[in-house]
């Protein structure tokens, strides 16, 4: 069963007298443990999709199954239910709150959590999502003192403290250097590779799309094309980041 289904998804924005038809007509399956990369230019309608597989906003038409439940047409309380225990985002700025510890920032979806759970049990996921991103050693540091590619791992840590059916993340490496990206999209490909989450990646650049093992092109509103991928590999001098299993 696809952790994913779109069936016809369009989405119509009215500007003044004007249409704008940022969706049209698009139907897709995602699986369970799939890697997608969703990639186009500024304008294809990525980041409308992403808005819609993420129950941040509604389709003006078409069915949307996540988990196998109709998500399409959830009133707002139901659907900020789904987004704090059913999908992690990871953004391109990484939204940590300065003046935090690593620990304190992946706990805060937690502090939404129903039943309402413990400080200390909250603590106790909050370290355990740290080590699975390789940063159990970096739970007391604050923010300012961890690197770019640090404060994206503990990004990636706050989205799974929830443990979701699925993590999206929108340009992860935006504002990383290459050798930082390369580090956080492995750390991306071992979370697939060894707790089976199923990731979608937003990206507009094909080197990093090229790490997901399937690629969706999409132009004008609509998928130009939807074809399996061999993973790209971190280059030899960045090792993979060790992960412990949850």
């Amino acid at each position: 069963m696809p952790v994913i289904s779109l069936q016809d998804i369009r989405k119509i924005y009215t500007l003044g007298d004007n249409e704008v038809h940022a969706l049209r007509g698009v139907s897709l399956d995602i699986e369970a443990g799939e890697f997608v990369s969703i990639v186009g230019p500024s304008g294809s309608g990525k980041s409308t999709l992403m808005h819609i597989l993420g129950c941040l906003d509604r389709p003006t038409s078409g069915q949307y199954r996540l988990d196998d439940r109709d998500v399409s047409s959830l009133s707002g309380d139901e659907l900020a239910d789904i987004r704090n225990k059913r999908i992690g985002f990871v953004f391109q700025g990484f939204n940590l709150l300065p003046r935090t510890t690593a620990a304190e920032n992946v706990e805060i979806p937690l502090l939404y959590s129903r039943p309402v759970l413990s400080a200390a049990e909250r603590r106790e996921k909050a370290l355990k999502a740290l080590e699975v991103v390789g940063l159990g050693d970096r739970a007391e540091h604050g923010s300012n003192q961890l690197s770019g590619g640090q404060q994206q791992r503990v990004a990636i840590a706050r989205a799974l403290v929830n443990e979701p059916s699925l993590i999206l993340a929108d340009e992860p490496t935006g504002n990383l250097d290459t050798r930082t990206s390369i580090d956080v999209m492995h750390a991306l490909q071992d979370l697939r590779e060894r707790l089976g989450i199923t990731i979608v990646l937003i990206t507009h650049e094909p080197e990093i799309a090229a790490y997901a093992t399937r690629i969706i092109a999409v132009r004008d509103g609509g998928i130009l094309s939807d074809e399996p991928n061999t993973p790209r590999e971190a280059l030899d001098e960045m090792p993979a980041i060790s992960v412990a299993a949850s």
